[in-house]
């Protein structure tokens, strides 16, 4: 079942489909047969603009889980064999420190409805009972309905869409890189449990995004682009603000 045929999520895709839209009549005089792919990129500004607040309470929370790491671990090996007291003693030391152990949870999910909306928008071929105008938009002569994944099944590549999706993965790629580099915590920090594996699987994880834009429509994969970059940014500003252990380059 589709969730956005409920009544209240149609109405706002459709208000998240016109505002959209709008962006783009709007930005045509200046950006051309571009405009609808330049407005995703501003829509997605807008979004993560919006969460902002989100990414610090975040970040906060991560910085008191890396604080309270090294008393968390002590707990665990003295009550290794104590779930009961251990989950006691642990709650009493979040008590303490007037902290939550699920502080960075409700960030996440106030996203969720707010990211849904966009992929939607992205992804539904009808809006409202109307055809989604936005996926027969184009950049550089490619829809931005269509993936990677759709081209290669009904064979109609070009060399146009190959370079366009090429480009457009390439960055996701590179973005993925720079996080990997830039963000990745020491193997001796103690937030980092699994060592050495644990950082190597979170270093596959951040190409991710890249694996997922051959399969999402283009309009998707802008909208990828520029979340990753936003939240590259965004990351590498609040690490500085609340640090959370030692992060090697």
């Amino acid at each position: 079942m589709d969730l956005f045929s409920f009544p209240p999520l149609s109405a706002t895709l459709d208000a998240a489909y016109a505002l959209l839209m709008g962006m783009a009549s709007l930005l045509h005089p200046v950006t051309g047969a571009a405009s609808a792919a330049v407005a995703v990129v501003i829509l997605t500004l807008l979004v993560r603009t919006m969460l902002i607040p989100a990414g610090i309470a975040q970040a906060r929370a991560e910085q008191t889980r890396a604080r309270l790491a090294p008393r968390l671990q002590a707990l665990q090996r003295r009550y290794t064999h104590d779930r009961e007291r251990l989950q006691r003693e642990t709650m009493k030391l979040y008590a303490d420190e007037r902290a939550s152990p699920f502080a960075g949870c409700a960030p996440v999910l106030l996203q969720i409805p707010v990211v849904g909306v966009i992929y939607a928008l992205f992804l539904h071929t009808s809006v409202e009972g109307h055809p989604n105008g936005l996926l027969a938009e184009q950049l550089a002569g490619v829809p931005l309905g269509t993936s990677v994944i759709g081209l290669a099944g009904t064979g109609s590549w070009s060399w146009t869409a190959a370079a366009v999706f090429g480009v457009l993965i390439l960055l996701i790629a590179a973005v993925a890189e720079v996080s990997r580099r830039m963000l990745r915590p020491s193997a001796a920090a103690p937030s980092m449990p699994g060592g050495e594996g644990m950082l190597r699987l979170v270093g596959v994880l951040h190409y991710g995004t890249a694996v997922a834009a051959v399969f999402v429509p283009l309009a998707a994969g802008i909208y990828l682009l520029v979340t990753a970059t936003w939240t590259l940014v965004q990351r590498i500003v609040l690490r500085r603000r609340f640090p959370v252990g030692p992060v090697t380059g």
